[in-house]
């Protein structure tokens, strides 16, 4: 029998949890979503794998085998993956670079070129992810190395390197009338309805939510977008209001949406990611090193393969 490594992944995460919505939050998927996943996986086995009650997911004695063999399968197939895809990488000379949105900003261009002086004979391939995937493909070994926008689910299993940092402004529709305003207080936004990344990129939503910030006083949702055209076509439309990074204003311009600096939230961060299985991978290593160029700094940590 054949079984989707996903389905077996979302097993784990769930016995392991013990809960649906906790279990729903690390995996960057929705609730119902993830309810479907395990019951799919349940049909293929033709077993009971959950014992469901308003407590939580209790592990029948079948799930419970289960849960006791599936990190080791999912571990060596993770291997097999990221080893197939590097070779592949390797023997291209391709090195893929993941990215949301504007990546390092301006300075992406100059890291590029500073990794190509390198690395003469190697291409960089830049490989956009839309928001539902805050980690730009790096957590699933898509990408060899990203550039994020932190903070991002699963950063604590990843190596992180701030690259640079910048504040947090508000994207508006043109006719709000906040819009006057030079810069506008965080505490003015609360009661705007929001336009939201998708509920599966986990509490990177709630970041740019700011709903540590906001003094416990609820979020209103008014739209979803899952990438920057959704996102300003949501806003112009009037839809809600977004924070974003300062570098938004230069590199999304739109009839219909303007932008303005925040006061009382705080700033945002743009950084180099990998995966630590990476950390003597040479190639790896001279792309973090090109983006550590821009953090001049005495007390800069070394970067893989160094």
């Amino acid at each position: 029998m054949d079984v989707d490594t996903r389905l077996l992944r979302y097993f784990a995460v769930v016995a392991e949890e013990g809960h649906l919505t906790r279990a729903a939050g690390r995996l960057f998927v929705s609730q119902p979503a993830l309810t479907k996943q395990v019951k799919q996986l349940e049909t293929q086995l033709g077993v009971e794998l959950f014992t469901r009650s308003r407590a939580g997911m209790a592990l029948t004695e079948a799930g419970r085998s289960l849960a006791e063999r599936a990190p080791a399968v999912l571990q060596a197939w993770d291997v097999a993956l990221r080893e197939t895809r590097r070779a592949s990488s390797r023997a291209a000379h391709v090195l893929r670079v993941g990215f949301v949105a504007s990546a390092a900003n301006e300075s992406t261009q100059t890291i590029v070129a500073a990794f190509t002086r390198r690395r003469p004979s190697w291409r960089v391939d830049m490989r956009q992810t839309d928001w539902s995937d805050p980690t730009a493909g790096l957590a699933d070994g898509l990408v060899d190395v990203a550039l994020l926008r932190l903070p991002v689910p699963g950063q604590d299993r990843l190596r992180v390197e701030v690259v640079l940092t910048e504040p947090r402004w508000v994207a508006l529709p043109s006719s709000h009338p906040l819009a006057e305003l030079a810069e506008i207080p965080f505490q003015r936004l609360w009661d705007e309805p929001f336009v939201a990344t998708p509920p599966e990129s986990g509490w990177w939503r709630d970041y740019w939510l700011a709903t540590d910030e906001r003094d416990g006083h609820e979020v209103r949702i008014g739209a979803v977008a899952r990438n920057p055209d959704e996102w300003l076509s949501a806003i112009a439309n009037g839809y809600g209001v977004s924070l974003t990074p300062e570098a938004t204003a230069r590199f999304y311009q739109r009839p219909g949406v303007i932008y303005r600096p925040v006061t009382g939230v705080s700033p945002s961060q743009v950084g180099v990611a990998w995966a630590p299985a990476d950390d003597d991978n040479q190639v790896v290593g001279d792309f973090v090193r090109a983006c550590l160029q821009h953090r001049a700094s005495p007390d800069t940590p070394a970067a893989p393969g160094g």
